[in-house]
């Protein structure tokens, strides 16, 4: 699957998913917030731009600190969500790589696990490095596997069944071969930012294990299309894989304690006099 065909599965693959992830998987996103937000220096009055806002909790995060904040999201209803839940916001809908801002705009640049659903990771950095004013800070966080086991979970579900990944659904997205620390910092410093780090981010996303399996089908998009096409009876044999991998993680309270591992990158616009 090309870049092309990777962003059309995307647009396609969202349509309709937005109030749903809000409910759902955003939550095991909002972990990583506060350290994106201190990763890009977003403090009172940083004109920061919340690149793939999604429903707009990074925005409402950035909004209380006192930032100026713009925010920009690919999916037309995700932007809503995003507006409605800020309304002092300017929200936009633009699907990277291009965005509709003029060069040297930015103080800031923050994408909370964006860049793992853009078809061209490389030419999505250039373009916000054009956005972000020379000296200015960018912070991406994506999700790096197999360390990530919320979702990672599915896809063994979906193998120990024995059901084939379908054609047309991407087994990972372009950003895949750049998700460990060393290729993500490279990633960056390729595409001219200076003062580059990349630092793990571990936690524990404790969710009852039927929600969770909803929360995906629902909320998401490739582990959905892969489950959600099967029928009835395919759907729960992969469900019963599912519970039988979970159980692994089963806390007292019946729930389970599903690691999650993200990267947080970030690094410096170049200012142009090679600093």
């Amino acid at each position: 699957m090309n870049n092309d065909d990777f962003d059309s599965f995307e647009r396609a693959g969202w349509v309709g998913r937005a109030a749903a992830y809000q409910r759902g998987f955003a939550r095991i996103t909002a972990h990583t917030i506060p350290f994106l937000l201190d990763a890009a220096k977003v403090t009172a009055d940083t004109h920061v731009l919340d690149v793939g806002c999604g429903p707009g909790i990074v925005t409402s995060a950035a909004v209380d600190r006192a930032a100026d904040v713009v925010a920009v999201d690919a999916d037309p209803e995700m932007a809503a969500l995003a507006g409605a839940e800020n309304p002092s916001v300017p929200v936009h809908v633009a699907v990277l790589p291009t965005l509709p801002f003029a060069d040297n705009t930015f103080d800031a640049v923050v994408g909370n696990f964006v860049i793992n659903h853009t078809g061209d990771p490389a030419a999505t950095l250039t373009t916000l490095r054009r956005v972000l004013k020379p000296g200015a800070h960018l912070a991406l966080t994506c999700w790096t596997y197999p360390a990530m086991r919320a979702n990672g979970v599915f896809t063994e579900a979906v193998e120990a069944a024995g059901v084939h990944h379908p054609d047309d659904v991407p087994a990972g997205s372009p950003m895949s071969q750049h998700a460990q620390q060393a290729p993500f910092g490279e990633l960056l410093t390729s595409a001219g930012y200076r003062d580059v780090r990349v630092d793990v981010l571990s936690w524990i996303h404790r969710v009852d294990p039927h929600a969770w399996w909803t929360d995906i089908l629902a909320g998401t998009c490739v582990n959905a299309a892969v489950i959600t096409r099967q029928d009835e009876l395919t759907q729960a044999r992969i469900k019963r894989e599912y519970l039988r991998i979970v159980k692994e993680y089963a806390t007292p309270e019946g729930q389970v304690a599903l690691p999650a591992v993200a990267l947080l990158a970030s690094g410096v616009a170049p200012t142009g006099d090679g600093g």
